[in-house]
């Protein structure tokens, strides 16, 4: 293993196995970036899960796209990693899976509402789903469009992607992020476990809104912020 991209591979490699339970077959990929090293490791394409190595992951330059380290081919997906990575460099791994509540948003082309504090434990307000993408964009560079139709949608919706590190893509499935792979992670597996709930309340009761502002934030902030105080915090 390189010693140069070690830790960044294993912190992919590592997140494509804790994300194994939200993909069937290959059908899924995990990247974790080093900024300041201008590059990101993600999942080769078409590996199963159960023969994945570190060393098979793909080291790609955030600038070119081209592959920096690595025998095997990036994750066809790559290029919309790489046109998120670009756009937001708060953001340090990305997450994409075709789980099964999630993509059952995304093919309904509908949002998933802040319906709960479970919710706006993790995500600042409503998922939101992107427009259809256009023939031409689907027929010339379809994965980096797919890229830069997410960040259309929350530059267009004026959408923090902190707040609510999450999206669907429309008739596609969940691109998921954090500031590091462990985050990028749990909220890839919030993601589908809010969708699930969302889908069950709309079930019980289909005219069933979003929580209270006030109710949301104070979730949300009560975890995330300067403010936050979830958790253990003080020094023993």
């Amino acid at each position: 293993m390189s010693t140069a991209y070690a830790d960044l591979k294993e912190q992919a490699w590592r997140a494509n196995l804790d994300i194994e339970g939200l993909v069937e077959r290959t059908w899924g990929n995990a990247s974790a970036a080093d900024i300041p090293a201008g590059v990101m490791a993600i999942k080769p394409s078409g590996v199963p899960y159960d023969r994945l190595a570190v060393d098979d992951m793909a080291v790609v330059s955030l600038e070119t796209g081209e592959i920096v380290e690595g025998r095997l081919d990036p994750s066809s997906d790559a290029p919309t990693h790489l046109a998120l990575y670009r756009a937001w460099p708060d953001v340090g791994a990305i997450v994409h899976t075709h789980s099964r509540y999630a993509v059952s948003w995304a093919q309904a082309e509908l949002p998933i509402d802040c319906l709960g504090t479970t919710h706006a434990d993790h995500f600042r307000g409503s998922i939101p789903v992107t427009r259809r993408m256009r023939k031409d964009e689907i027929a010339e560079e379809y994965e980096r469009n797919t890229g830069l139709v997410i960040v259309e949608r929350f530059e267009k919706g004026g959408i923090d992607p902190v707040e609510i590190p999450a999206v669907l893509v429309a008739c596609h499935g969940p691109f998921v992020w954090g500031g590091n792979a462990a985050e990028a992670v749990e909220n890839a597996i919030v993601l589908e476990t809010v969708a699930c709930m969302a889908w069950r309340t709309r079930l019980l009761r289909p005219e069933a809104g979003p929580i209270d502002d006030a109710l949301r934030d104070k979730h949300f902030l009560r975890k995330h912020g300067p403010g936050a105080y979830y958790g253990q915090s003080r020094k023993r």
